[in-house]
């Protein structure tokens, strides 16, 4: 069994409540400690006190960040918890800085991570339809993946030397949402990938 943190890094706002992304981590942890898995659950409502965010990640050895996506990234709140839990992590809790070395200062850079037998997985909500992805017609991606737009999550969570699983998506959750579809894969997501 494994020791799973979920993230949600949904910040609440008049535009967005939240409860899709809320209901979500709520499913996950139901289904992973139904499984036998430990689960901790962060969200960026509570007291973030940089020590035991990083112990979190030194418990865990799957995270999953829960996240919509806004304005084609993370939400700001995310990004400030990054910038001061990440950021003191690289002392050691998360990555030995960049990896590289005196010896080879243009080399390996990004291979300092501490994360090396934990895996991750990107859980997403978006306005944008999926067929908006992976198809060279479309004007804003032209061609472009889930996993390419979302390249610089996946950059940071390389960079503590973690692996990724596969990243879920909802789709078009604000003008044509299947909410009862998205849970049915949500769940089937989860079953073959914990």
């Amino acid at each position: 069994m494994s020791n799973i943190l979920i993230i949600n890094a949904h910040e609440p706002s008049p535009f967005s409540e939240g409860r899709l992304n809320t209901t979500l981590v709520e499913k996950a942890k139901a289904q992973l400690e139904g499984k036998g898995h430990e689960v901790r659950v962060v969200t960026m409502q509570d007291e973030i006190v940089v020590d035991e965010q990083l112990a979190h990640f030194e418990w865990a050895d799957r995270v999953i960040l829960q996240s919509p996506v806004n304005w084609m990234m993370i939400p700001w709140s995310f990004k400030k918890y990054m910038d001061d839990v990440f950021t003191a992590g690289m002392g050691g809790a998360l990555c030995t800085f960049d990896g590289r070395t005196p010896e080879e200062p243009k080399k390996n850079y990004g291979t300092g991570g501490s994360l090396t037998n934990s895996k991750y997985m990107l859980s997403l909500t978006f306005n944008a339809p999926e067929e908006s992805f992976n198809d060279e017609s479309e004007y804003l991606f032209q061609g472009k993946s889930v996993d390419d737009l979302m390249m610089p999550m996946h950059a940071n969570f390389r960079f503590f030397g973690m692996s990724a699983l596969p990243t879920f998506a909802c789709y078009d959750v604000m003008k044509n949402a299947d909410i009862e579809n998205d849970f049915k894969r949500f769940e089937a997501h989860l079953e073959a990938n914990f």
